[in-house]
């Protein structure tokens, strides 16, 4: 006995399945439509809630930085009222104060010589 499992109707008829008809096929795509609406709405929503999320975390952390922003502020304008502008020295407390320039350049490294071969 011989079967043939490649033809569409013998799949369709040991799967129970009946070929769709125009009512089918409307029912298919409105059933499909309102998946695809359903699933943009939850992503919208969801995106809307990670998007909330993380403006509370930055108010947060603006909230709580805030007495680190008045400090600097207030360092700035001490600064600049001892008429201390772009030339200022800067020094961290250890040795000479800086002159305020930055020097930027390359260095070459030249290797030593590999050791002779016995």
């Amino acid at each position: 006995m011989e079967r043939n499992r490649h033809t569409p109707r013998a799949r369709g008829a040991s799967a129970g399945l009946q070929p769709a008809g125009p009512l089918g096929k409307i029912f298919a795509a409105l059933i499909g439509s309102i998946l695809l609406v359903l699933g943009l709405m939850f992503s919208v929503v969801i995106i809307a809630v990670a998007i909330a999320f993380g403006l509370i975390i930055w108010g947060w952390i603006w909230w709580k930085t805030r007495a680190l922003r008045q400090q600097m502020r207030a360092q700035m304008e001490a600064g600049m009222a001892a008429g201390a502008g772009a030339s200022a020295t800067y020094s961290d407390g250890e040795g000479a104060p800086s002159s305020g320039r930055v020097i930027e350049g390359e260095v070459i490294r030249a290797d030593d010589p590999p050791p002779p071969e016995r």
